[in-house]
């Protein structure tokens, strides 16, 4: 049918359009973070293409929801710009009869937005989870390369070593500077050192040294030299670690419905209904002047898809913090944003107007005045 077939093709050149631009977009905004965490020493430098492919691969779901909802209102409001939406009007069709081919066309973006929010988001997220675990878990003598300054992974320490062996085991002329949580500076220095693992701790064990330890307030100084001193650097192990909640499968958090578990998965539900609601959003407000251009359209799309994403954020803790319970945050939330876009939709499909239902108020009370003896 003209009508189904002319419209999916035109929703289909502006989605892939806008999701090619959107796509690019978060790429790049991620590519920077992704750089900023390896800078930082919470990334390995290395897997930096397998963090940031991860990452993208966890947002899609959100970039499919915006490209999606901007693809119809954009589709739309030039169907009204350029009077098509007139000839379709005069020819009998209505605005509700646009929701067949819009929804036949969105249905499968929507069934990949539903899949990819409750099994592809917490899958991506266990993967740069693993990636970041297996990074920290290196020893703060492995993390460093010889001649230059390095953090730890606790913040609190900075290694500087001149040489290492091959392995990475074992390094010459060291340097250690840390902060201890009272306030208290240690400088720690020794001519070699080795990385040796006693009851799953990983210890640097440092030969021919001195250590000098200032108090908080800098009252005393004690300076002590040693011939073999040993200090832990490991970090904890992946097992020691609390699963990342955006981690875990849809099925574990519904196994366990404790009130953060809860949270997370009424906020996957949540972008399934969004998506859902996008899409009766566009149709049922996007109107078009054929003297204006798409400056006012385009900023309902992004102010909208911005409060609704924020609201969805909102709820999340406010589940997790037992504010709403699950079932009156996603009915309050979702069922409200789908009954006010509903009634919108009918005001506009009937021509509904208060100002007309008042005038023909007036009007039928007039002629009951008139026609009365």
């Amino acid at each position: 049918m003209l009508f189904h077939s002319s419209i999916r093709k035109e929703l289909a050149r502006s989605f892939g359009a806008t999701l090619l631009v959107l796509f690019t977009i978060v790429l790049t905004m991620l590519l920077i973070r992704t750089v900023g965490l390896a800078s930082r020493g919470s990334v390995n430098p290395q897997e930096i293409a397998l963090v940031l492919g991860y990452t993208v691969i966890g947002r899609m779901p959100t970039v499919l929801t915006l490209a999606l909802f901007i693809a119809i209102v954009f589709t739309l409001s030039r169907m009204y710009r350029d009077s098509e939406m007139i000839i379709w009007f005069s020819s009998g069709r209505s605005l509700g009869g646009f929701l067949g081919p819009v929804m036949r066309f969105s249905w499968p973006i929507l069934l990949v937005i539903t899949l990819g929010v409750f099994f592809v988001w917490p899958w991506a997220n266990q993967q740069t989870d693993a990636l970041r675990d297996r990074f920290e878990r290196r020893g703060d003598l492995e993390r460093i390369a010889p001649g230059q300054f390095q953090e730890s992974s606790s913040g609190r320490r900075v290694f500087f070593i001149d040489k290492d062996t091959a392995d990475g085991t074992e390094g010459r002329n060291i340097f250690i500077s840390s902060t201890e949580k009272d306030g208290s500076e240690t400088v720690t220095s020794a001519r070699s050192g080795r990385i040796e693992w006693i009851e799953d701790r990983q210890i640097l064990m440092l030969n021919n040294g001195q250590r000098l330890e200032a108090a908080a307030d800098q009252s005393t100084l004690q300076v002590s030299e040693f011939e073999e001193y040993g200090t832990q650097i490991g970090g904890t192990t992946l097992s020691d670690r609390g699963e990342a909640l955006k981690a875990r499968s849809s099925w574990d958090l519904l196994a366990d419905p404790t009130r953060p578990n809860l949270g997370e998965f009424g906020w996957r539900v949540g972008m399934a209904l969004t998506a859902m609601n996008f899409v009766l959003i566009a149709v049922a407000t996007t109107t078009g002047n054929p003297r204006a251009g798409r400056g006012g359209n385009l900023f309902f799309t992004l102010f909208s898809f911005v409060f609704y994403y924020n609201l969805l954020n909102l709820g999340q803790s406010w589940v997790a913090s037992g504010l709403f319970s699950l079932g009156g945050y996603m009915l309050t939330l979702h069922g409200g944003v789908f009954a006010v876009t509903v009634l919108w939709m009918l005001k506009r499909h009937h021509n509904l107007s208060l100002r007309n239902w008042l005038r023909a108020r007036r009007v039928a009370r007039a002629e009951l005045q008139g026609a009365a003896p």
